[in-house]
């Protein structure tokens, strides 16, 4: 294939120009032009002229008419868009929605997937993580060959209204590209786009085995398996074994250090990483420097944000909500942002550290709440509550206490849950309630249920009993026993787990 790397570094360096100018008083005028540009387009909807949205001719303004509005109050009108109204969170029609778990008041969400934001924010933030990427590495021959997306698949068993489809972010992007991205990418649309994932791997490995691979993209977790697949099918020792060419795995999603052995275990070290900040809401940061540790917050992508004190993140209205040009450096904030898609102040749940101001480049901190997404899986406390009420029903016992954390894939094994339970009256098939309480989780999230299907990605979760009395232990420890004292019930890292384990093997 003809190296098109020069050609591009050229076309894309507009990126790297641009962002260098970020500096100092240009972070304000920057981001200040990307909401007078989302005013104009909202005074035209529902939810602009219900709010007032003409009438707001700067920053205060605009944060003085909207509040600060979750998935909870915008999901009717989100159904609505999907049923086919006009001009209600943004301009015209539209029909692509990212599935994605995580509310307290239902299973999904469904953010909008409009033109504007494909245009503006998804693909320009895209070909920014390229465009740094050339620029740091001179030698790079990226485009000398192709590059694997590893994306989900769209959800066929929503009832919709003809002409609508949701499913995962991934999905949409590769569906919606052009023509001239397919020569580039492995493998086909019709094969990226496969649901079940017991056939799609094994296509997946046989599409890309023979392909010259300079670049892989997507979500760490799920890469691994497929890299194994493509590894054990060659008969090789590493992947660049397969893919001599390959250079740099643009990844996202979820955090990449507990991979970091598992990837070198797996690679040589030609091998290169270059996080991205792409969620369902948006493309919001690359990284922009070969060290890693930050990303640079893309401010010309289409977005406006606002960042908000941590001690104010649960708060309905939170009252010190700051733009990007007021930050603090080095202090965490939840993220909010209004984007192209007709998201308005929304929070995304995301928590932000400010690595630095001048230029603005920030660190992912973790989740609002509680969670686990160690795997993609975006598991919430009121799944597994859910989940261990049902199981527990079913085997007439009771918990008293609980808590859950990853088990990172080690040694061939894959990854899975691990709960340590504290038992009022334990279940008296102790195997039998472990396999319907992952059955109940994957029934409470459609995420989990995702990367446990066909157990590709994730093993059934573990069980271990606690004994009488250690959670309080370990509370008594942390000084926190007490009338409010409160058990942690997810963690994203074994900290608190392993902390209560050694108390309850001791």
């Amino acid at each position: 294939m003809l190296n098109l790397t020069p050609i591009a570094r050229l076309i894309l360096g507009r990126h790297v120009k641009a962002a260098r100018s970020w500096r100092g008083d240009n972070i304000r005028r920057v981001q200040l032009r990307q909401l007078d540009y989302l005013t104009r387009k909202g005074e035209r909807t529902e939810y602009g002229r219900a709010h007032g949205l003409k009438r707001t001719t700067d920053y205060a303004a605009f944060a003085a008419a909207l509040p600060v509005t979750g998935y909870p109050e915008i999901r009717n009108l989100v159904m609505a868009m999907a049923d086919g109204a006009t001009d209600v969170l943004w301009p015209g029609v539209c029909r692509r929605y990212a599935q994605s778990s995580g509310t307290s008041d239902g299973r999904s969400k469904f953010i909008p997937i409009t033109d504007d934001s494909l245009r503006l924010n998804h693909y320009p933030g895209a070909a920014a993580a390229v465009a740094h990427y050339l620029a740091n590495y001179p030698d790079s021959r990226l485009f000398s060959g192709r590059g694997f997306i590893l994306g989900g698949s769209f959800a066929t068993q929503l009832q919709l209204p003809e002409g609508v489809k949701a499913g995962d972010l991934s999905a949409h992007l590769i569906e919606a590209c052009g023509p001239l991205v397919d020569i580039y990418r492995v493998p086909p649309r019709d094969i990226a786009l496969m649901e079940d994932w017991t056939q799609k791997v094994p296509a997946l490995v046989k599409a890309s085995l023979k392909s010259n691979v300079t670049n892989i993209s997507g979500v760490p977790s799920w890469f691994l398996t497929v890299l194994r697949a493509v590894i054990a099918e060659a008969g090789a020792t590493t992947v660049h074994d397969v893919w001599p060419n390959l250079e740099v795995f643009f990844h996202g999603g979820i955090a990449m250090g507990p991979y970091r052995s598992q990837y070198a275990a797996i690679t040589d070290s030609r091998m290169r990483y270059v996080e991205t900040y792409n969620a369902s809401e948006g493309f919001f940061a690359c990284q922009d420097l070969r060290e890693p540790g930050s990303m640079l917050l893309l401010l010309d992508a289409g977005v406006f944000y606002e960042f908000v004190p941590l001690d104010e993140a649960d708060d309905a209205q939170p009252a010190h909500a700051v733009p990007a040009w007021e930050v603090e450096e080095g202090r965490t904030y939840a993220l909010v942002i209004t984007a192209p898609n007709g998201l308005w102040r929304y929070p995304i749940g995301d928590t932000v550290r400010i690595v630095s101001r001048d230029p603005l480049r920030i660190a992912i901190a973790g989740r609002t709440k509680a969670f686990i997404n160690a795997f993609g899986e975006e598991v919430m406390v009121h799944n597994t509550d859910a989940a261990l009420t049902r199981t527990c029903h079913k085997h007439r016992c009771q918990a008293h206490n609980y808590t859950v954390a990853p088990v990172f894939a080690d040694g061939g094994h894959r990854g899975r849950h691990q709960w340590l339970i504290e038992w009022e009256t334990p279940p008296a098939d102790h195997a039998a309630f472990a396999a319907d309480l992952d059955s109940a989780l994957r029934d409470e999230n459609s995420d989990y249920a995702a990367k446990r299907s066909g157990g590709i990605f994730l093993d059934p979760l573990e069980v271990i009993d606690a004994r009488p009395g250690v959670f309080d232990d370990w509370l008594a420890s942390t000084g926190k026993l007490g009338g409010q004292r409160k058990i942690p019930r997810l963690s994203n890292d074994r900290r608190i787990i392993d902390a209560i384990l050694s108390r309850n093997n001791g």
